[in-house]
């Protein structure tokens, strides 16, 4: 079976080239319509990539700073936790202690038996007057 069929190429105003398919006989125009899709898919993949390189809206490569302390741990650039050691001194006796940020029950100071930090649910709370310091890592 022989199919007759005429190509017109038509370059549209924002840059595809569009083909036409003109077909003899009402028998072939559904296989003119597909082979139009095809046609059209394999065009504009070929002539109009430079369409397809859109620029990104934020740079992946060099996030915001405070973005990314608002993002999940994991869904950071490089993954870190939220947690920390820190070193807390004692108001009353001076004493240096080390306490978990994340802690889950009080700590007490070794010294004087003051309470240094009580848990809420996320971060310990530091005692008023108590200093802190993150430890290195």
């Amino acid at each position: 079976m022989i199919y007759e069929f005429t190509f017109q190429f038509e370059r549209l105003w924002n840059g595809l080239l569009e083909v036409n398919i003109i077909s003899r006989g009402a028998a072939f125009r559904a296989f003119g319509a597909k082979l139009k899709l095809i046609l059209n898919f394999i065009c504009f993949e070929r002539f109009n990539l430079e369409l397809l390189k859109m620029p990104l809206a934020k740079d992946l490569l060099h996030p915001n700073p405070d973005d990314e302390r608002r993002k999940c741990k994991l869904k950071r650039l490089v993954q870190h936790p939220n947690s920390f050691f820190m070193d807390v001194k004692c108001p009353g006796c001076y004493k240096i202690t080390t306490v978990f940020s994340h802690a889950q029950t009080v700590v007490l100071c070794v010294g004087c038996s003051t309470v240094l930090c009580q848990p809420t649910g996320g971060r310990a709370r530091l005692t008023e007057g108590c200093s802190f310091r993150k430890k290195q890592h």
